[in-house]
């Protein structure tokens, strides 16, 4: 079955972005505030860091497919996606304060992390996904600099304190695997997902 839009599950801007470079139609679904969003989101004791990305990004979808039936909208598949950073099998996720923020960047710098990306699609009893594993390594950043980034708020609500597209650029000495992955949505991943569900783009 051939499918001209989807439903893009996630209030990251920058995962719609990437979905409008891919000119994929797309609508969104958003979580209402009766569910806690951030609930799917805590780790379990001992648990990897691509085995929690992709845990998080199935429970992701099981909420918003809950949601799509509960809103009564037409049918489609829909797209959710996940991403965290880990320095072997420490998860780095979205800082608590100010910090947080500030203690993550210090044990980036001057080291190599790992950014793990989960896509997923699903529609009825359909489901289907993908992981992209990407290595970063970051330069030795004075700890001046780090505070000024983290006093710019940009670390907040990223995965590992930082966002590829914003100054931390700077900090990058080497990137191996998917620059768009790192961003927040695989697009060689995604793009392949797509074509097997039919979905026009």
């Amino acid at each position: 079955m051939a499918h001209d839009f989807i439903y893009l599950a996630s209030q990251s801007p920058r995962r719609r972005q990437l979905l409008e470079q891919l000119g994929v139609r797309h609508e969104m679904l958003l979580a209402g505030p009766d569910e806690d969003a951030e609930a799917l989101e805590a780790e379990r004791p001992g648990e990897e860091p691509e085995a929690y990305v992709e845990r998080v990004t199935q429970a992701k979808l099981e909420a918003a497919l809950a949601r799509l039936a509960r809103r009564g909208l037409a049918p489609a598949p829909i797209l959710c996606s996940d991403t965290t950073v880990a320095v072997e099998s420490t998860i780095l996720g979205k800082p608590r304060d100010a910090d947080d923020a500030f203690a993550t960047l210090s044990l980036l710098a001057g080291r190599s992390h790992r950014v793990i990306t989960a896509v997923a699609l699903g529609l009825g009893e359909r489901r289907e996904a993908a992981l992209n594993v990407s290595e970063v390594e970051f330069a030795a950043v004075p700890a001046e600099q780090l505070r000024r980034y983290v006093a710019s708020g940009e670390p907040f609500g990223k995965a590992g304190s930082y966002a590829i597209q914003s100054q931390a650029a700077a900090w990058i000495s080497r990137i191996a695997g998917s620059y768009s992955g790192i961003m927040g949505l695989p697009l060689y991943e995604t793009a392949e997902l797509l074509r097997r569900w039919n979905v026009a783009f």
